[in-house]
């Protein structure tokens, strides 16, 4: 499983105005690696970088010693939208995304792999032969989990997947990829772009705030292993108080220079 590493990183669209700037980050594998920020500072657009869905200006971002040049199946992918075609079934999305994984697999074994993608999402087999339309908000963006999981990437890229839901099946799922995060191994590198502070202590063993365009690192934070935020501790632990309160703060100061 490669670090990744991202080195000198600028991007602009069309080299209009620069979005990031001069972004140096390197992340051990196996890491759950929060990227904080205010809309439009750039999160998404850092995540599509690491997708491979975008090149940098300049600088670049290498997965142990290669470069990334566009997509690939190191690196699986969870957007908000959940990113299933509508004209073909849950399981059919993610047989077509298997098919690209395993070419020389029958379809009969692609899907015992995405029922066992479902089991481990909590979704029941009848959700197999039913349309994005027939699903419920969660249940679309378990399969899009269920999806990236089949594939079995060492990467996992995840851009606000929990934004749109309501706040207990929004709180289901956070457990969810925690618990899935936790269980195996060798444990994937996850990305996680979130705007939420609250989320981003819940979640990751690294948060990374980036400031307003063109961004940059501002802050960062880390939690071992033994002394991680949970839900009973996060708003009384004076010591995860005091944390949250740096990272709002500093935000706000890095909004505020940007209005004067």
């Amino acid at each position: 499983m490669p670090n990744v590493s991202i080195k000198n990183l600028s991007f602009s669209y069309d080299n209009e105005q620069m979005i990031l700037k001069d972004i140096d980050i390197q992340i051990g594998e196996g890491g759950f690696i929060c990227i904080l920020g205010q809309s439009g500072c750039g999160k998404s657009t850092l995540l599509r970088l690491l997708a491979g869905l975008e090149s940098p200006t300049t600088g670049e971002i290498l997965l142990g010693d290669r470069p990334i040049n566009g997509a690939g199946l190191d690196r699986g992918v969870v957007f908000q939208d959940y990113g299933l075609f509508p004209w073909l079934s849950a399981g059919e999305n993610i047989i077509l995304a298997l098919q690209q994984r395993f070419p020389r697999c029958k379809k009969k074994e692609l899907k015992g792999i995405v029922l066992d993608r479902f089991r481990e999402v909590g979704l029941d087999e009848s959700a197999y032969k039913k349309f994005p339309k027939e699903l419920s908000g969660g249940m679309k963006q378990r399969c899009a989990i269920a999806q990236a999981l089949s594939l079995d990437p060492p990467i996992l890229l995840m851009d606000e997947p929990f934004g749109a839901l309501d706040a207990v099946t929004r709180a289901r799922l956070q457990n969810l990829i925690l618990e899935l995060w936790s269980k195996h191994e060798p444990r994937k590198t996850v990305f996680f772009v979130t705007h939420d502070v609250d989320e981003a202590m819940l979640l990751a063993n690294r948060i990374l705030v980036l400031g307003q365009s063109p961004s940059n690192v501002i802050y960062e934070c880390s939690f071992s292993k033994d002394n991680r935020p949970t839900r009973d501790t996060q708003f009384d632990n004076p010591e995860f108080l005091k944390l949250r309160n740096a990272m709002i703060q500093h935000i706000n100061k890095d909004v505020a220079a940007l209005i004067l």
